[in-house]
Order: C-alpha cells, then sequence, then structure tokens
C-alpha cells in the first residue's frame, strides 16, 4: 500500500509553511506537556495514596499522559524526520517534496498505542486527529490535576485553621468544666474533632469526592471545592463558642448569684422566725381568734442551694445555671411568702390597734362637744376599753363594744346636745 500524501504533493512553499507550522503546533504541545508535568498538583497526585474516586480517575489519567508522551514522541520523530529531508538540499526534488508531503499532509503518522491489548499495537492518523487527540488527552489530564490541586490548596488549609481554633476553644470548655461526658457542649465538642480529622484524612486520600465541577463549562477545572462538610462543622464550632461563652458568664456571675440567693433565703428565714415570734404573742394577747400557722424555714431550697455551692466548687456550670435559675425565682417568692405569713400573723394585733385608734376617736368627738361624761357614753366606754386593754382580748367582743359606743355617741348628739365650745363663734368677730 502506496504511502497516503493526501491526494496533493506540497510545493516547496508549502512544505515550509506547513514544517514551520507544525513546528510551533508541536513546540507549545511540549510547552503545555512540560507544564502538566510539573504541575504541583500533577506531582501531589503522583505521590499520594489515593482513594476513591480519585484513584480511579487519576489511574486513567496516567494512562492518558503516557499515550500523550507517546504522540508526542512519534510528533517529534516524524518532523525530525521531515527537517532533516528538507535540509538536504535548498530546492528539493520532486522525490523529496513527495516524502515530505507524506510527512507534513498525509496521513502516515505512526502512532503507538500502549493500551490496545489484543488489538493493534499501533495506528495511522494524520496530524490533525493526532492533534485533537492531544488536546483532548490534555484536557482530560489537566481536568483531573487542577481540580484535585484546587481542592488541595483550600480545604486542607482551612480545616487545619478551623482545627486549631478548636484546639484553643476545648481547652478554654475544659478549664470551664464544659468536658465530653459532663456538658452537651462538651460532647459536640469531641464530635467535631472527630469529623474535622475524618474530612481531612479523605479530602488528602480522595480530592475529587469534594469537587463540583461547574456544568456550564468545559474549560479544564471549571467548578470550585465542596465545602458543606467544612461550613457544617464551622457552624457548629460558632455554636459550641457561644455556649461556652455562656458558660463562662454564668461562671462569672455565679458567686454574686448565690450570695443573693442565700440573702433572700436569709431574710425569708428571719421574716418567718418574726411570725412564729409574733404568733405566740398574738395567741397570748388576743383571744377568740383564728392565728394562722407559720411554717418553718423552706429545707429544701437551701439544699438546693448548697447543692449550686458544690456545682460551682466543681465547675459544673452547665447543671449551676438552670438550677441557679430556679432557685432565684423560688428564694423571692419563699420571701413573699414569709411577709405574707407575717402580716397574716399580726392582722388581730392590726385590727385591735385599729379599734383602739376608733373607740378614742368617738371619745374625742363626743368631748368637743360636751358630752364625754354622759353616763351611758361613760359606761360603754369604759366597757369597751377593758376589753381592749385586757390580755387576751376579745376582738369580736370589743368591736361589738366599739360599735355600740358609736352609737351611743351619734344618739346623744342627735338627742340636742350644745354644739361644742371649740365650734362657737368667738367674741369681736362676725357672724356668718
Amino acid at each position: 500500500m502506496a504511502p497516503d500524501t493526501g491526494g496533493t504533493v506540497l510545493s516547496r512553499e508549502e512544505a515550509d509553511r506547513a514544517l514551520a507550522r507544525l513546528s510551533a503546533e508541536h513546540e507549545a504541545i511540549e510547552s503545555s506537556l512540560l507544564a502538566l508535568q510539573d504541575h504541583a498538583g500533577r506531582r501531589l497526585l503522583e505521590g499520594a495514596d489515593l482513594a476513591g474516586v480519585t484513584r480511579e480517575r487519576w489511574r486513567s489519567a496516567e494512562r492518558t499522559l503516557s499515550r500523550l508522551w507517546s504522540w508526542f514522541d512519534a510528533c517529534t520523530a516524524a518532523l525530525t524526520t521531515a527537517r532533516e529531508l528538507r535540509a538536504r538540499r535548498r530546492n528539493p526534488s520532486k522525490d523529496d517534496l513527495v516524502r515530505l508531503s507524506q510527512l507534513l499532509d498525509g496521513e502516515n503518522l505512526v502512532i503507538p498505542d500502549a493500551a490496545a491489548g489484543n488489538g493493534p499495537m499501533a495506528e495511522r492518523m494524520g496530524w490533525q486527529e493526532l492533534l485533537d487527540r492531544l488536546n483532548a488527552g490534555y484536557a482530560q489530564v489537566l481536568d483531573v490535576v487542577v481540580a484535585a490541586d484546587s481542592v488541595w490548596s483550600t480545604l486542607p488549609a482551612r480545616i487545619d485553621m478551623l482545627s486549631a481554633e478548636l484546639h484553643r476553644l476545648s481547652t478554654l470548655a475544659h478549664s470551664v468544666g464544659v468536658r465530653p461526658g459532663a456538658h452537651p457542649a462538651g460532647d459536640e465538642l469531641r464530635r467535631v474533632t472527630d469529623e474535622l480529622t475524618a474530612l481531612r484524612a479523605e479530602v488528602i486520600a480522595d480530592p475529587l469526592a469534594f469537587w463540583l465541577p461547574d456544568g456550564g463549562s468545559s474549560a479544564p477545572g471549571s467548578g470550585r471545592p465542596d465545602t458543606a462538610r467544612y461550613d457544617t462543622a464551622a457552624r457548629a464550632l460558632d455554636d459550641i463558642r457561644r455556649e461556652v461563652e455562656a458558660v463562662i458568664d454564668v461562671r462569672k456571675d455565679a458567686e454574686n448569684r448565690l450570695i443573693r440567693v442565700r440573702d433572700l433565703l436569709s431574710r425569708a428565714d428571719r421574716t418567718l422566725a418574726e411570725a412564729r415570734t409574733a404568733r405566740g404573742e398574738v395567741l397570748a394577747k388576743i383571744a377568740a381568734s383564728e392565728v394562722p400557722a407559720v411554717s418553718g424555714p423552706a429545707t429544701v431550697l437551701h439544699e438546693e442551694l448548697a447543692q449550686a455551692a458544690e456545682y460551682r466548687r466543681r465547675a459544673q456550670w452547665h447543671r449551676l445555671s438552670p438550677l441557679l435559675d430556679s432557685l432565684e425565682r423560688r428564694a423571692e417568692e419563699e420571701l413573699e411568702r414569709a411577709r405574707e405569713s407575717l402580716a397574716a400573723v399580726t392582722a388581730p394585733l392590726a385590727v385591735r390597734a385599729e379599734l383602739r385608734g376608733r373607740l378614742d376617736g368617738y371619745r374625742a368627738k363626743a368631748a368637743r362637744y360636751g358630752v364625754a361624761g354622759e353616763p351611758l357614753l361613760a359606761e360603754r366606754y369604759d366597757a369597751a376599753r377593758r376589753l381592749l386593754w385586757t390580755a387576751p382580748c376579745d376582738l369580736r367582743a370589743a368591736e361589738r363594744a366599739v360599735l355600740r359606743y358609736q352609737e351611743a355617741t351619734a344618739e346623744v348628739l342627735a338627742s340636742g346636745a350644745v354644739p361644742p365650745a371649740d365650734a362657737r363663734q368667738p367674741e369681736g368677730r362676725n357672724g356668718p
């Protein structure tokens, strides 16, 4: 079978132009392949212990890269032969032009195929087909290299920075008692730590599993690293940081809050003690009156206060915080209850004092009108006064006696008693 010349024999000028064009393309291909060979991503892939989709795609890319160099060598050999042939004579002969046409324009490039298996080990093709194959293979390999390099350049560094922040936060959390098994945020810290450790290992072994291609672009390496798991870990770390800061705030305020609760309970206890004392006094001074019983101190609250102090001593802030909230509310309620109990116990004394005041008020009124000495009023006043100033005082009887004196005073005044002296018109002054 005769070598293919593409149907035409190139002239000297056409051969020179074709040789120059193919030499430039050959040089560009060589530069691209050398740049790919020196690419940091390729070197990392070549030396890495890969797994998953990256291992499969890199194996395929390595085979393609091997074919690219094999094809490039075939190009080099053909160009070298063409240059040597062209350099023999300034004006090539017809046979030289035929041979140059075969090398530069025909489908006579012998391309080895190491991956052919049981098929042919070589095939013939023209320059354009070979260039298309070189470009396609180069794009395939470059896509793998650029994607892996982009992921490796982005995620491990960010994971390391987040891990450093996680370590700092873990140290701080541990110092305030936020530890695994002792605080939910401590458990979350351990989970995030394990997640970042696993994530970094997976990114190093299988970077292409964390690559999101740009479906709208055909350029090699178009896409971006998938940071979803990293972002989730970062958000979890922010939540943990806020929880630790809240625990620190609790630690700062814990002593003051404990002191306040102790003060509230102490005031409640003193008020209840005062109520118990007052109850004994009321029972001694007031008869025929229902005096409510006074409860003892809030033992449960005192026990919980002791538990809160123990939580603080052991730095169990997550248990202390809700307990303090409850203690503050209930201690205030206990103080209010004690005050109400004191008021309820001393109410009979207040009633007696009010009755004494009413009795003296009506007597003063009767005195102003000059009728205080009336026998009926004097008798009823003395009866009411004996009841109110005698212990124990019968409040019900005393109230009835005061009421009788009030009624008697009103009757005497209504019967035509003279106006009181201080109400008469002084001499020398004009009348109304």
